[in-house]
């Protein structure tokens, strides 16, 4: 209702000072207030006189101007979220992120965004980190400058979203599969379950779209098997919605990192990743857990390093030797056995392209990656007898004969006496 109207009525009679106030929501002091102003200026004088005059919070033109060269300039690739964490981080930048978005805005810099849809529920957090893990790859063009594009491989916790494990690969595989796991387990220990597409590396699929067939494992399948440790597949994008998510992030994010940091090769992108960009992304992105605690196991026998790689069982050749992958492998010499020509034995391949050739649970060879056997002092160790050159167990002395002094009890002569006189 209109201030004339109400004042009229108040003139009239018909309403209190406190009833006209009550009706526009205001106190008796500001109807009296804006009653004076009404009587100097008429209409005019009800306008809010702070129209029209700069804020005393206003934010310097100099700082906003500065925002905008910078955007320009050096950051043009980046989101607004982004680069306002930039100018904080690498400026010195005090202002707000809303004020330095509607900066860029005005500044005809950035589009508004458009306004999201209503986003289905997401699926609950496991509540302790250690019980999901989830693993996935993402194909795009990661190093700045160049078109080519790489596989960046991550392991994520599902409960915290903290990143175990990333590195870049010409191709997704097994090999970099199994060296995303043995990172996180020689880190945080075993884990519970390991979410995962329904790639041909995780899971053997018949038909495509169709469920995947646990009865014919593939490498990472029985590896995962061996370790205890459940297999999960994903059915749908939507399935993987946190992954999904975080690889969004990191598409915005990593190779602009990586162009400011001056990097340009593959190589030296893993290094970076791994010493500086891991760290700052999980203080940045990652979430404490609902429950204190955690679901990892510790592996004191570290069997994880002989069970997470590819495995195939080989038998050897006439001349003890093993092929594999165009690479001749000679077993050594074993106490296990003459030789083991003819027998079936299983050649591990580990991510880091070294090879071992084991027999049952025993190792009887490790190889480099150009086939040249590597000197394993513990299996070379092992490989001995106990008995030392002088035939007794651990070095212990002999036992002298009960009667015959200079003869101990093996019959072995240990003193030599002259009785000829």
């Amino acid at each position: 209702m209109k201030f004339e109207t109400l004042l009229g009525r108040w003139d009239g009679g018909e309403l209190s000072q406190a009833e006209a106030a009550e009706i526009l929501g205001m106190s008796e002091r500001t109807f009296r207030r804006w009653h004076t102003r009404y009587l100097e200026a008429g209409s005019a004088g009800l306008q809010d006189r702070r129209l029209g005059r700069p804020s005393p919070r206003r934010a310097p033109g100099s700082a906003l101007e500065e925002a905008c060269r910078l955007f320009r300039e050096t950051y043009p690739d980046h989101t607004v979220k982004y680069f306002h964490e930039q100018l904080e981080r690498r400026h010195g930048y005090r202002l707000s992120y809303s004020v330095t978005r509607l900066a860029v805005q005005a500044a005809g810099l950035v589009k508004k965004a458009p306004r999201r849809s209503a986003h289905r529920k997401k699926r609950p957090r496991r509540p302790l980190a250690g019980m999901m893990v989830h693993q996935d790859g993402s194909r795009f063009a990661w190093l700045p400058g160049e078109a080519r594009q790489l596989d960046l491989i991550v392991t994520m916790d599902d409960a915290t979203s903290e990143l175990y494990s990333m590195f870049l690969v010409e191709e997704e595989g097994p090999a970099s599969s199994f060296q995303g796991l043995r990172e996180t387990i020689a880190a945080r220990g075993l884990f519970c379950e390991l979410y995962t597409d329904r790639g041909g590396h995780y899971f053997y699929t018949p038909k495509a779209g169709e469920k995947v067939d646990k009865s014919k494992p593939t490498q990472v399948g029985r590896a995962l098997a061996q370790l205890g440790i459940a297999h999960i597949p994903a059915y749908s994008p939507e399935a993987r919605g946190r992954s999904e998510r975080m690889f969004r992030t990191l598409q915005d994010r990593l190779p602009k990192d990586l162009r400011l940091a001056g990097i340009a090769t593959l190589t030296a992108a893993n290094r970076w990743i791994r010493k500086t960009y891991l760290k700052a992304h999980n203080a940045r992105f990652a979430v404490p857990p609902e429950q204190p605690g955690l679901a990892f196991v510790p592996d004191r026998t570290e069997a994880w390093r002989d069970v997470l790689c590819i495995q195939e069982d080989r038998q050897v050749a006439n001349d003890n030797t093993v092929r594999w992958k165009g690479l001749v492998l000679q077993i050594p010499p074993s106490p296990l056995r003459p030789h083991f020509v003819r027998a079936t034995v299983r050649v591990h391949e580990y991510p880091d392209a070294t090879f071992a050739i084991f027999h049952g649970p025993r190792c009887l060879a490790r190889f480099r990656a150009d086939g040249s056997l590597i000197d394993d002092p513990a299996r070379r160790a092992a490989s001995r007898s106990p008995r030392p050159a002088g035939g007794y167990v651990d070095g212990a002395s002999p036992r002298p004969h009960p009667h015959r002094p200079g003869i101990n009890k093996s019959g072995q002569l240990t003193r030599y006496e002259n009785r000829s006189t």
